[in-house]
């Protein structure tokens, strides 16, 4: 078999059984590709899979640095290949893996910008809500701290998916994978609300989605971003100002006040620990400045 065909094999099989989402298989894609030009100027326009060896590997590996990827995208690229070699080798089309002894590149870890309690108390109690516009922005963004949802899962909630007699919500997260995650009064209150202005929006459209435009159609990303954007702005001096910020405040001031990592990572829809654990560090970084401050011997 041949490099085109057997990344296009591996493509369906991110889409069609591991359920990835478009951006992700786009990202294996532009990377897959970008090594199957590398090879083809190498070795010959059509690569069988058998014939790549691992010196092919560390030969894309070395050409990424000396393009100035930075150590992030290359590990990207990198778990894209070692991915692919490792579904061909467990379904017999290659009869060894030359990907196993390629090490990945470790990354800095950036500790995620959060706001602090008192920040985030004083811009919920800044907006309110006696308009269609305040109304919905308040409900997002209580919603976004109050469950720690990425801003995707956000608005892709339908008016339906809250339920305010459980205090749950069901939420369709990365790989299609559902989760349950808890509710408070203060999102709810705020929704509720919102709900008593949306017919406002909907402008003579019949949707169903939560978030709407003023002008009747469901928020995107893009909208969302910009509007907290602004919101953060005028409230925060903290680096990265967008819905993800909500996300990792939701996160660390849930660890900060005791919560269990495994129910923190659970309502976070982490496929594992190891992603939710960057909290822990944000809440020993706390800590520790904590202690410089009120320790007469720090």
């Amino acid at each position: 078999m041949i490099l085109s065909r057997a990344i296009s094999l591996f493509l369906e099989y991110l889409a069609n059984e591991k359920k990835y989402s478009t951006k992700t298989i786009q990202t294996y894609e532009l990377a897959l590709r970008q090594f199957s030009s590398l090879l083809v100027e190498e070795i010959s326009s059509e690569v069988p899979i058998n014939e790549i060896e691992l010196s092919h590997i560390r030969r894309y590996l070395s050409w990424l640095y000396y393009q100035k990827y930075s150590k992030k995208s290359i590990k990207l690229k990198l778990s894209a290949i070692k991915s692919l070699f490792k579904f061909l080798y467990k379904r017999d089309l290659i009869d060894k893996n030359p990907a196993t002894l390629v090490s990945v590149p470790k990354v800095e870890q950036n500790i995620p910008s959060f706001l602090l309690l008192e920040e985030i108390k004083t811009l919920l109690n800044s907006i309110k809500p006696d308009n269609p516009i305040n109304a919905r922005n308040l409900a997002l963004i209580e919603l976004l701290y109050g469950t720690g949802l990425r801003i995707s899962e956000a608005l892709e909630l339908k008016v339906s998916s809250i339920n305010t007699s459980s205090k749950l919500i069901k939420v369709i997260g990365k790989g299609k994978k559902e989760r349950w995650v808890p509710i408070g009064a203060k999102a709810i209150e705020a929704i509720q609300t919102y709900l008593k202005f949306r017919n406002h929006l909907l402008n003579n459209y019949s949707i169903d989605y939560l978030f709407l435009t003023k002008s009747g159609k469901p928020l995107t990303p893009t909208d969302a971003y910009r509007i907290i954007n602004s919101i953060l702005k005028r409230f925060s001096e903290t680096k990265q100002k967008s819905p993800h910020t909500l996300r990792h405040t939701f996160a660390t001031h849930l660890l900060n006040r005791g919560a269990d990592i495994r129910s923190v990572s659970e309502m976070l829809g982490h496929s594992s620990l190891s992603s939710t654990q960057i909290y822990t560090h944000i809440s020993t970084q706390k800590l520790k400045e904590e202690y410089k401050k009120s320790h007469p011997k720090a």
